[in-house]
């Protein structure tokens, strides 16, 4: 088996295909996730909130990302979520096709790095 990688998918139950969508986009708008995958037929969830058990219909998001940013992709969901609690949950991605986690890593690494202060932007 081929050692483990630094990306990770993650999950987030979205109230809606038009929320999923929303946070998917901005994600990889700002390279934090490489693919945001949305699940449009709905899903039934049961679940225990405030003591009681209920049960909603909700849309699943799937981000593929790296380790290193989850904490920002984490932070960019909660922003955009209408959840209270969101569902945010990464899973390690231990073997894939070495192309396709090489374009994973291309596509939010390297630009979701922040900018260097030039003399220009710097602080005096």
């Amino acid at each position: 088996m081929a050692a483990p990688t630094r990306s990770i998918m993650v999950f987030v139950t979205c109230k809606s295909p038009a929320e999923a969508k929303r946070i998917a986009r901005a994600a990889v708008k700002k390279h934090l996730a490489a693919c945001g995958s949305v699940f449009d037929a709905t899903c039934t969830s049961i679940y225990r909130w405030k003591g009681r058990i209920e049960q909603a219909r909700e849309t699943q998001l799937l981000l593929k990302t790296t380790r290193s940013l989850f904490p920002r992709l984490e932070a960019e969901v909660r922003r955009l979520h209408g959840y209270d609690v969101p569902e945010i949950v990464a899973v390690p991605i231990v073997a894939g096709s070495v192309p396709y986690l090489a374009w994973l890593r291309k596509n939010v690494e390297v630009r979701a790095v922040r900018p260097r202060a030039t003399r220009r932007n710097r602080r005096q």
